[in-house]
């Protein structure tokens, strides 16, 4: 398996190349050379495995590089029931009105990023050890790939991570998370922006060839292609575990912000996955469900970009976004690069042509939930069925519920469990969400972070002072 940059200037390279590269060197994107594809025969031979046994499966057709049992010892050091809460790691829960919640945040920071990172935590380590270097990893967190990463790449041994976030715009239990860390390897650097500016920052950094190159900077963030990759097992894993026979159709609701997540679904489908819908749900910020009802991208500015209570969702320019229209447009790398720079002239691009193929072919459907939607959502799905669900995952319940068809399984989710957000639970219940007793003291431990201007000098001056190299 090799793989290719967005923008047809990368020569193709392996799995463990990419993993160290993050952003291609043309400011592209890394994607399979060709999608594996998997046979109904295969998917069936698949029901029943256990997460890591099926996560090796899943990843062993992307990760052709390193050698089979390296790659099954590492799925079950991050697959395990003394890394999650639950021992079939993603459960499915039944909901109300033909949805089920597939819950994907019984890992440490209790986020759906756990499952991702706690894969590249294992296969960072492996292949710098391999290579005999270190990485200083550059993300950027609109709250929970933050702390996702800083628990998988704690005390790992040559890897730096840096994490930008931005200041007073995450939840005061994301914050503790990330900031109440204190291993040397971890740096939190609050910048005084919005995530867009963030992300942008660490685009321009791993955009410059030669910082990147004598920084050693990584990526942890979903533009690095292994969290695609680690993130399509468990569409594979809510399929097998809401069916019982091939060929049965699912549908997926995801609340989207990067679109790394519900781009992962995207792969799964084209791999063969027999997925009906895949369901966009955004908050406010919807630039994404203007593009898939429209056709139109147009990213907002940081001053256009509201401050929401579901606030891992607010975010205008989404990164993972140019890997789908690569595919959209057929893999012609020409248009993608045409497309960014008439994005980065005019604010827009127009594919509305392309809307029966967005909406037929690739099976997308979107739509908006607002702060009373989620109130009322979260109120609705405890009161009928007794669970607690966030504000990012009452998006996707409501957006979910008006894509319900009959005779397919609707799975939603699961983004993060509420007690990150007891704020707004309380706003919908009438009292908070109880954090898990482990970490009912979280908010009240000691912070680390360093608060800078949202310049990318800072953040460069930053780097070469603390990077290791």
């Amino acid at each position: 398996m090799k793989y290719i940059s967005t923008r047809g200037g990368m020569t193709p390279q392996g799995f463990s190349d990419i993993l160290l590269e993050g952003l291609a060197p043309d400011g592209g994107l890394a994607l399979p050379e060709t999608l594996p594809q998997v046979s109904q025969a295969t998917l069936e031979s698949w029901r029943g495995l256990p997460y890591a046994d099926l996560a090796f499966e899943v990843l062993s057709l992307f990760v052709t590089d390193i050698p089979a049992d390296e790659l099954r010892r590492m799925t079950h050091a991050a697959y395990n029931d003394q890394v999650f809460n639950s021992e079939d790691i993603v459960p499915l829960r039944p909901l109300d009105g033909g949805l089920s919640l597939l819950g994907l945040s019984e890992g440490p920071t209790l986020a759906f990023k756990d499952l991702a990172m706690q894969f590249l935590g294992q296969v960072f380590e492996y292949v710098l050890t391999q290579r005999n270097t270190t990485l200083n990893i550059l993300g950027a967190t609109s709250g929970d790939t933050g702390s996702a990463a800083e628990y998988a790449l704690r005390g790992k041994q040559g890897v730096h991570v840096f994490m930008l976030s931005p200041h007073g715009r995450m939840s005061a239990f994301q914050r503790a998370q990330m900031y109440s860390l204190q291993d040397e390897n971890i740096h939190n650097l609050a910048l005084r922006g919005v995530f867009d500016e963030c992300q942008d920052i660490v685009k321009a950094l791993s955009g410059d060839i030669d910082f990147k190159t004598r920084y050693k900077l990584g990526a942890v963030n979903s533009i690095n292609w292994a969290r695609i990759a680690a993130q399509v097992v468990y569409y594979f894993h809510g399929w097998l575990k809401a069916t019982t026979g091939p060929s049965q159709t699912v549908s997926f609701a995801v609340p989207s912000g990067n679109f790394g997540n519900i781009l992962s679904g995207h792969i799964a489908r084209r791999m063969g996955l027999p997925i009906a819908r895949l369901v966009l749900a955004t908050n406010e910020n919807n630039v994404l469900e203007e593009f898939f009802r429209t056709g139109v991208y147009r990213p907002r500015t940081a001053a256009q970009t509201y401050a929401t209570s579901s606030p891992s969702m607010d975010i205008s320019r989404a990164s993972n976004f140019e890997r789908f229209i690569f595919e959209l447009v057929d893999r012609d790398a020409a248009q993608v690069r045409e497309l960014w720079a008439q994005l980065a002239s005019q604010g827009f691009f127009d594919l509305s042509h392309r809307l029966s193929d967005i909406q037929g072919k690739y099976g997308f459907a979107a739509g908006v939930s607002s702060h009373a939607d989620r109130i009322a959502t979260i109120k609705s799905v405890y009161d009928a069925t007794g669970v607690l669900i966030d504000p990012h995952t009452a998006d996707g319940v409501k957006v979910a519920r008006e894509f319900v068809e009959a005779g397919v399984p609707m799975l939603v989710l699961e983004t993060a469990l509420p007690a990150k957000f007891s704020e707004t639970i309380e706003e919908a219940l009438g009292h908070p969400a109880a954090p898990p007793a482990a970490l009912a003291n979280l908010e009240s431990l000691p912070q680390r972070v360093d608060v800078l201007d949202c310049t990318l000098e800072s953040v460069r001056e930053y780097l070469v002072k603390h990077a290791a190299v």
